[in-house]
């Protein structure tokens, strides 16, 4: 039985995440703030809950803990992230970021990731198939957001695709530290959730598909790649 822990979700991506793997005969733990949303998600998808709160290190590690006692851990999903907006859903752009607006987002984004993939490394590197797949973003891309007359490119935010950039590269080192693992980015798509307002164009089951799909790699499978639906993505 492959047990699997998915950060933020009890809505959204997550949530379709988590109802999906389930399908596929994982034990998953629905990580969530929010104690009440995410027993009520995991009743409605016959999941496990935990409370986690990507940016507190006692929530960390007491469900570390909790997952340690329960059996441990082969699949890490780090879904939790955030956007920075201002009022009535507009991106907060180069002219209007400010430092504590960039500290918020990476607070969530990246050292919510860090924070939580260190809590939950003893539990990973017992297990006889370790995965962990960060939720990036195709912002993340360099060479995407540099591709001039493309959506990415103008895009006008800056906290958010910083911060998936950074996981990308947190990917890729982790990856190289723990080479037993598969570690691996992945980009869903421009996706209609909380995120961002439901503005995106794609469904949550759609962006859920590569998430799904990395969760479930083999040992012989990538490691240290950056991925979307359709294959590998520049960095």
């Amino acid at each position: 039985m492959t047990t699997t822990l998915i950060t933020g979700a009890n809505k959204g991506l997550g949530h379709e995440t988590a109802r999906r793997l389930i399908a596929a005969g994982h034990t998953v733990y629905i990580g969530s703030r929010d104690a009440e949303r995410g027993r009520q998600a995991a009743e409605r998808l016959g999941a496990r809950m935990v409370r986690l709160d990507v940016t507190d290190d006692a929530s960390v590690a007491a469900a570390a803990k909790a997952i340690e006692a329960d059996g441990g851990l082969d699949v890490l999903v780090n879904n939790a992230g955030v956007e920075a907006r201002a009022e009535g859903n507009v991106v907060i752009g180069a002219a209007e970021v400010t430092a504590d607006i960039m500290r918020e987002v990476f607070e969530t984004n990246v050292f919510g990731v860090v924070r939580v993939t260190h809590a939950f490394l003893p539990l990973l590197r017992r297990s006889a198939a370790p995965v962990v797949v960060n939720v990036s973003s195709g912002l993340a891309s360099l060479t995407r957001v540099t591709a001039a007359g493309t959506p990415t490119y103008a895009y006008p935010g800056v906290a958010y695709p910083a911060s998936k950039t950074a996981v990308n590269m947190i990917t890729v080192q982790f990856a190289k530290a723990f080479p037993q693992m598969r570690i691996n980015a992945v980009e869903p798509g421009y996706t209609a959730t909380d995120l961002n307002g439901n503005t995106g164009i794609q469904t949550v089951e759609q962006g859920a598909e590569i998430i799904v799909r990395m969760a479930q790699v083999g040992p012989a499978g990538p490691t240290g790649g950056y991925f979307d639906a359709e294959g590998t993505l520049p960095w």
